[in-house]
């Protein structure tokens, strides 16, 4: 069941989103796990992507980030593996839902993020996004087998934007795995095939520990601060920006800085606006 985490002006701080009411969905994450399980043996991670700053488990990122819409990926091989991976059912279905209650959750932001990678995309028809009509640009699959992550925040990331955690694999959800979001107080259980929406720039996250013999994987759906910031810009770096723009501009830029943070705090929705909407 969808469980919205409040802060004290009932606004969403996070999204338990859950997962859908379908009697497949076991067998859709099963498959999910079985495909990755399969991938990381095709792949030789650098040790870049086999250590990071989110714990000692092979990651690969996919997609587009940073300014100028850079794109984030590997050699011909690897891409081939993970265009594959991602191409599956399972891993649409997967991004479809969490798309869905991205919407739900955080309408504005939502609306926010489409239309930049709707921008981005119009700029540079090269561009792909991982997934048909996804507000994110780029995902990450965490390969494990054990995915652990020690705590941490994902700073490159939009500060008041929201990332999609989806985990899978074969745990046991009441003795590890739980998702724990450090500046709230709170441990969540996190079963496979389970989805949970945070603002992971400003949440410090992380994972318990999971039983000797068990596999735990993630897939992670997120856009980088300097996507948002690069349209912001008309598509051009802040050095750019400023050595081109106006006297006029150079003012409007700096007074739209000041209220940058407060227009991203006016963009959490209040759950007492959802629940009404949807009644």
């Amino acid at each position: 069941t969808p469980c919205p985490i409040l802060d004290s002006e009932n606004r969403v701080a996070a999204f338990l989103a859950g997962r859908p009411r379908d009697e497949s969905w076991d067998a859709l994450v099963g498959e999910a796990a079985l495909k990755v399980e399969e991938a990381r043996g095709k792949i030789s991670f650098t040790e870049k992507q086999l250590h990071h700053g989110r714990g000692d488990f092979p990651a690969l990122s996919m997609g587009f980030a940073h300014g100028g819409g850079r794109k984030v990926g590997a050699g011909t091989a690897v891409l081939t593996v993970v265009t594959t991976l991602l191409a599956l059912h399972c891993f649409q279905r997967i991004a479809g839902f969490a798309n869905g209650a991205f919407e739900a959750c955080a309408p504005a932001v939502f609306q926010y993020y489409l239309g930049t990678v709707g921008a981005l995309l119009d700029w540079n028809p090269a561009l792909h996004r991982p997934f048909p009509k996804s507000a994110w640009a780029t995902f990450t699959v965490n390969f494990g087998p054990a995915t652990v992550s020690r705590p941490h925040r994902d700073s490159a990331n939009l500060a008041f934007g929201w990332c999609a955690i989806t985990a899978f694999g074969r745990f046991d959800p009441d003795k590890g795995g739980h998702l724990i979001l450090w500046d709230l107080g709170l441990m969540v259980r996190f079963p496979p095939g389970s989805t949970i929406l945070i603002p992971s720039a400003l949440i410090t996250h992380s994972n318990t520990p999971i039983q000797k013999g068990e596999t735990r994987y993630s897939f992670v759906q997120y856009s980088a601060a300097g996507l948002f910031h690069w349209v912001y810009n008309g598509f051009k770096t802040d050095e750019d920006f400023r050595t081109k723009a106006s006297k006029d501009e150079l003012i409007q830029r700096e007074e739209d800085r000041k209220r940058r943070w407060y227009n991203g705090v006016q963009m959490f929705p209040k759950w007492s606006d959802i629940a009404e909407g949807g009644a």
